[in-house]
Order: structure tokens, then C-alpha cells, then sequence
């Protein structure tokens, strides 16, 4: 006895889910033929749009979770560990106030390494992007 249930299954035609160009035995219309599918293009406008989503998305997101994850991580030590918190740090002052003031430059770091970043990857993407824009409107280009 064989576990294989293959057999009682036989595989069904599914039409239209297969590369041919032709019209197979099942079709509804004999004279209808099907034109071969649009091969999707992996260049141009379109891809660099999904590029530049993409780009932005992931910037927002790391440069966001920066920010606040130190925040959350400051917030989690107050609460969960005061004592810690009021523990004098190296200069006299209590850990959780180092901490506290600690937010701001990592604040401007998160910025800047937006900033740093957005210049990098998403303004020459948001620059090709424009330039497709810009050759599609019957020659009127934007400066």
C-alpha cells in the first residue's frame, strides 16, 4: 500500500494558468488566441518608484525606531529599575538624569544619519524618478 494519494487526485486543467500563447483544447472560442503574456519590465520608471517606497519606508523606519527605541529603553529602566536610575553615574550626577539628557544627541544623531542617508540612497532615486516625469510630459521638464 502506497502513501502517495496522487493517484486519486488527478491534476485538473486550469486554463489560463500556463505560459502558452495558444489556446488549449479547452478553450470556449476556437478562433480566440491569446496574446503571449507581457513579460514585466525589472527597469525604468515603475521600478524606481518601487525603489524609492522602498527606500523611504526602510529610512522612516530605522531612523524612527532609533529614536524611539532609546526612549523606550530609558522609559523601561525607570520603571523597572528606579535604583538604578538614582545611582550616581561618573560626574555625580544620578544615572536616569544622564540618561534623560543623554535623548537629545541621540535625537540630532538620528537626524543627522537620516539626513546623511536620505542623501545617499533616496535623493538620486526621487532624482531619477523626476527625470522620467519630467520626459513624459510632451517635452515641458521641470527645473
Amino acid at each position: 500500500m502506497s502513501s502517495d494519494s496522487s493517484e486519486l487526485y488527478p491534476a485538473r486543467h486550469r486554463p489560463a494558468r500556463h505560459a502558452s500563447p495558444t489556446p488549449g483544447p479547452h478553450s470556449h472560442r476556437a478562433s480566440e488566441v491569446r496574446a503571449p503574456a507581457r513579460l514585466r519590465s525589472w527597469t525604468g520608471p515603475h521600478r524606481d518608484l518601487r525603489l524609492l517606497r522602498r527606500a523611504s519606508r526602510r529610512l522612516r523606519r530605522v531612523a524612527t525606531f532609533a529614536a524611539l527605541g532609546y526612549f523606550a529603553v530609558f522609559l523601561t529602566l525607570t520603571v523597572r529599575l528606579p535604583s538604578l536610575m538614582s545611582r550616581p553615574a561618573p560626574g555625580g550626577l544620578p544615572t536616569g538624569l544622564l540618561l534623560a539628557i543623554a535623548q537629545l544627541p541621540v535625537t540630532w544623531l538620528a537626524v543627522i544619519l537620516y539626513e546623511f542617508t536620505a542623501r545617499r540612497y533616496v535623493d538620486p532615486l526621487a532624482r531619477r524618478v523626476r527625470r522620467y516625469a519630467c520626459g513624459a510630459d510632451d517635452g515641458e521638464g521641470r527645473p
